[in-house]
């Protein structure tokens, strides 16, 4: 048998030793009782014959040697009487020497299996001799360090379930002397080691292994205590974060209800209540699962539960339990309880059900099953309340997560606050919040703006796209008109009825109008006699007239489903649209990335029919003293780079798109800061003050402004158009094109236009300048104009 300080590293070398624990039958030896005195005296004796009991050992062949003694010492510590109700051991601290158990420690070991190593599960190396070090502090030299900490045991039992148990120290039978080894302790080092807790190698310093002289033992009081673990684990799950997104969270939950409720055989699965669509759902996530939906999403309340659980449950908050499925089954009608049904066809036997709710109602079920009949009742359903807050609490975090993720997408995708600016709208927030909330001044959400920004706007916008729809239209009625008119006039010749001969009046005049182009509300009163006067003309003759059911058939088919008419030619004109407008999107979205590289700035687009977008640079959105004008030149720079980019890629892969459509693209100059503000009814920016205005003036209605004395817009197919108002915009933006000439984005023909004026508006300049594009099938040094391009295009 090994020694009792082998390799062990500790500032005290071990001896167990009995001498304490016989100056405490020395006291009771002359105790006025003489059956106690008389004991004493007994066990006195039995130790003078030993001296080495009193004396101390550290060979631990003595244990085995003097066990019958050492029990008769041990005897009033260990009660014959409780040995099967107490778990005790008298042993050395921090040590798996155990020298003497209670009867029921040895059955619980016993039970743990052959391969259990007994072993304190919170202990590091390192805390060990720290620990040590502290009592020595404590006991020898007086200090009073708080540093217990409760330790426990982890100790399978023979049915497999994990169960806790706590141990207590009575260290009243124990001495410690410090050795000549020893260096002395001043307060200077107690207050440097205060500092430096885990700073084992100084602890190592001030006392090194083996300068003090631990004797006695140690009797452990351990108590089992899986149920406060099993709570404190449930507790420190469910409100740790991130855990709930482990893969291994619910087999590790199941475990803790296997040993909270002592029963090997459980599972656990959860319901969440939708109050608005009264149904259950099902809790999405690794390893989540409901027992009472199975292998569906979502069901309606009434047939998950019946009538009585639910009450229950939603009503009254309490569990229900169902301690035998099968008995239940046979008991009941199939139809009435719809949770026996679905827990029968799964082969479970018995089931909890625990509302989790709160103040405010139902939030969700927590459902424990089991395969063992009886295992899960209504009396161990009760020990559910002290773990239910827990899981309440969590579903109420997870709740409020869900909702801050659900507004925080919402905002991304519908009401985006730019990252640019950002802080300010968090700094408002943040004063909102102080005022409002923590001093009651009831004060409204600051005013976010900023000052001295200048503007950039540009718009890539399909040409003549009122037109292209109109005419979709116009052919979608003109064919919907003439199927129908077939229709009726084969009707007519079955059976004359004026009713048939005037709606195809009605049909042939409004085909005739179609001829000359469609008017404003020409779609609506085409529409509306299509639906309301031929649809219930045809669903007659449907039921009346079997010769005509094939073309009527026919006809409808060619309906779409949602707007009840033919939307084929608008279909593909809407898809046209839609697809330029992703595809435009998605190329400056991406290269936005690289502007705000360069420097941050506000950036927001807009889909019309085409794309916009508006930017705004200046020191007051950064927050730095770093804003120079270059970095202003630079972005105006990245716009008609990017701007030429878009057209390249829409021209090049125009053959993808449903409809064959012209872009054009615009940039407006505007030369002087201005301050723009949050408008927060619409949830945008907008410019600030009276003078600002005139930019959103000439933003909103330029790009429907004409060239002085023509009819030509100032957009042109095939060309870049750059508005502007002063002239060092005009040498500002020639030096540009100058470059992109260079660069082969821009040809030659660069043409200078004064503009028609606006309301409100005059002054204004275009520069106009066709785009080069590479067509996929050119050299990839060969660059065409517009016109070249459709020609290239065509052959």
């Amino acid at each position: 048998m090994k020694g009792l300080n082998g390799n062990l590293e500790s500032p005290f070398t071990l001896k167990i030793s009995f001498n304490k624990l016989l100056e405490q039958y020395e006291e009771l030896a002359n105790s006025e009782d003489t059956f106690l005195s008389a004991k004493s005296k007994r066990v006195l004796k039995t130790a003078e014959a030993y001296p080495e009991l009193r004396q101390g050992f550290t060979n631990l062949e003595v244990l085995k040697e003097r066990e019958n003694e050492i029990k008769l010492l041990l005897q009033d510590s260990f009660s014959p009487v409780l040995t099967k109700n107490e778990i005790k051991t008298a042993s050395m601290p921090f040590h798996d020497i155990i020298f003497n158990e209670s009867e029921r420690f040895k059955k619980i070991i016993s039970d743990a299996g052959d391969d259990f190593k007994l072993t304190i599960n919170n202990l590091p190396e390192d805390y060990l001799y720290i620990a040590a070090c502290t009592i020595i502090l404590n006991i020898k030299y007086g200090y009073d360090l708080n540093f217990k900490r409760p330790f426990f045991y982890e100790i399978p039992g023979a049915d497999g379930i994990m169960r806790y148990y706590k141990i207590l120290y009575n260290a009243d039978f124990t001495e410690i002397e410090a050795t000549s080894k020893a260096p002395k302790i001043t307060q200077n080092d107690v207050d440097e080691l205060l500092d430096n807790f885990d700073n084992i190698e100084m602890w190592k310093q001030k006392f090194p292994p083996n300068t003090y002289v631990f004797s006695g033992f140690v009797i452990s009081n351990i108590f089992n205590v899986t149920d406060d673990h099993a709570i404190s684990t449930i507790k420190s799950n469910l409100i740790a974060e991130g855990k709930r997104k482990d893969e291994n969270f619910i087999e590790n939950f199941q475990s803790i209800f296997k040993s909270f409720l002592n029963i090997p055989d459980i599972k656990v699965g959860f319901l969440v209540y939708n109050k608005d669509d009264q149904t259950f759902d099902r809790v999405y996530g690794e390893g989540m699962c409901s027992f009472l939906l199975h292998d569906i999403d979502s069901n309606s309340c009434v047939d998950v539960f019946c009538e009585w659980s639910y009450n229950k449950l939603l009503k009254e908050n309490k569990p229900v339990s169902i301690s035998n499925v099968d008995n239940a089954f046979k008991q009941s009608s199939s139809a009435c309880t719809p949770q026996i049904n679905a827990l029968h066809e799964q082969g479970i036997k018995s089931a909890i059900f625990a509302p989790i709710a709160n103040d405010e109602g139902l939030m969700g079920i927590l459902e424990l099953v089991s395969n063992v009949p009886k295992a899960l009742n209504s009396i161990n359903a009760n020990k559910l309340v002290d773990v239910m807050p827990y899981i309440v609490a969590a579903v109420e975090r997870s709740k409020n997560e869900q909702e801050n993720l659900i507004e925080a997408i919402i905002q991304q995708e519908c009401t985006s606050i730019h990252p640019s600016v950002h802080w300010r709208f968090k700094q408002a927030a943040q004063l909102f919040i102080k005022e409002n909330i923590f001093q009651n001044k009831n004060t409204a959400f600051s005013k976010i703006s900023f000052k001295d920004v200048y503007p950039l706007f540009g718009q890539i916008d399909v040409k003549g796209s009122s037109e292209a729809r109109n005419l979709a239209t116009q052919k979608d009625l003109s064919l919907q008109l003439s199927y129908a008119e077939k229709i009726i006039d084969k009707a007519l010749k079955e059976k004359k009825m004026p009713v048939y001969e005037q709606i195809m009046f009605q049909v042939e005049t409004f085909k005739e109008q179609l001829k000359s182009g469609i008017k404003v509300d020409s779609e609506h009163q085409i529409t509306t006699f299509l639906k309301h006067e031929v649809g219930p003309l045809f669903d007659l003759l449907l039921k009346s007239e079997s010769s005509l059911k094939d073309e009527i058939k026919d006809y409808l088919s060619k309906l779409d489903d949602d707007l009840d008419v033919i939307y084929h030619y608008r279909s593909s004109y809407d898809n046209t649209i839609k697809l330029i407008n992703k595809n435009m999107s998605t190329l400056l979205d991406t290269r936005q990335i690289d502007a705000q590289n360069m420097y941050p700035h506000f950036f927001e687009r807009f889909k019309t029919d085409g794309v916009e977008h508006n930017m705004y640079i200046g020191e007051s959105i950064t927050r730095e003293d770093n804003f120079n004008m270059i970095y202003l030149y630079n972005l105006r720079l990245w716009q008609i780079q990017v701007m030429c980019e878009m057209e390249n890629a829409y021209y090049s892969n125009q053959q993808l798109y449903p409809i064959s459509l012209d872009v054009a693209s615009m940039i407006l100059v505007f030369n002087q800061p201005l301050s723009i503000r949050f408008r927060m009814d619409e949830k945008q920016f907008d410019v600030d003050g009276t003078y600002n205005a005139r930019y959103e003036v000439v933003k909103k209605r330029v790009d429907k402004a004409f060239v002085k004395g023509t009819d030509e817009r100032v957009t042109e197919k095939g060309k870049l158009s750059i508005v502007y108002s002063q002239s060092e915009d005009e040498d500002e933006y020639l030096r540009y094109i100058e470059f992109f000439q260079a660069k082969k984005l821009l040809g030659d023909d660069v043409q200078i236009v004064e503009l028609e004026d606006l309301q409100g508006v005059t002054g204004l300049k275009a520069l106009k300048v066709s785009i080069l594009y590479q067509h996929e099938k050119a050299d990839e040094n060969e660059f065409y104009t517009y016109d070249d391009l459709m020609q290239a295009i065509k052959n």
